[in-house]
């Protein structure tokens, strides 16, 4: 069994889907730490009421020294013998320190399709641009910001009328289910290593029609 740590910064809808998934009969791996750089995001105390282990680590002690704090870090995902780490939310920029002790044992979710839209405010750039479709991508974390190769991808349509509201509800319904469905293959030796390209696979249907041609 794959002791995961799940490392959030707010409410932590995704790190519930992956508690979630994680009880169900040979899931392959468990978690076991949730971790936040805020002491006051909602997704703690969502974890320990589903009985996880939940811990912060307030990086505003630290200053500006990320590196320190990203030490703390790493010390308490050994702590819990932590072998994969899943960032869900997790809103801070990792410095080499913490990306090069995890090479190959990080993923993280991120509300685009990658490579298009990385970084912030991905719904809203993509209606300004026209996309047709969106979704959500899980790719293993790198020192580049959203680049790490891709290990998973869910869509939507993008429809008439959207909001970057209600295009956002639309593709955490997907983020729900492509992270445990990804988390699984990675730790049940089905992904070891990412296939060439992007793999764009829904793990349930799409709501809604599908786009236009």
């Amino acid at each position: 069994m794959i002791r995961v740590a799940v490392l959030i910064s707010g409410g932590g809808s995704n790190m519930l889907a992956l508690a979630a998934a994680a009880r169900a009969p040979g899931f392959p791996a468990q978690i076991a730490l949730v971790l936040s750089n805020n002491p006051d995001a909602p997704g703690l105390a969502r974890a320990r009421a589903a009985g996880l282990e939940a811990r912060s680590i307030d990086h505003r002690p630290f200053g500006r020294d990320r590196a320190a704090h990203e030490a703390a870090v790493h010390a308490a995902l050994a702590e819990c013998g932590v072998s994969l780490v899943c960032l869900a939310g997790y809103m801070r920029l990792l410095t080499p320190l913490l990306v090069q002790a995890w090479a190959g044992r990080m993923l993280n979710i991120h509300p685009s399709l990658l490579p298009a839209f990385p970084g912030l405010h991905t719904h809203a750039r993509a209606l300004a641009a026209g996309a047709r479709i969106h979704g959500c991508t899980v790719h293993w974390v790198t020192e580049v910001m959203d680049d790490g190769p891709i290990l998973g991808q869910a869509a939507v349509p993008v429809l008439p009328g959207d909001t970057p509201d209600r295009l956002a509800a639309r593709v955490l319904v997907q983020e729900h289910a492509l992270y445990p469905a990804v988390l699984a293959s990675v730790t049940g030796g089905g992904a070891t290593l990412p296939p060439p390209g992007a793999t764009l696979a829904n793990p349930q249907p799409l709501p809604g029609p599908t786009p236009p041609a």
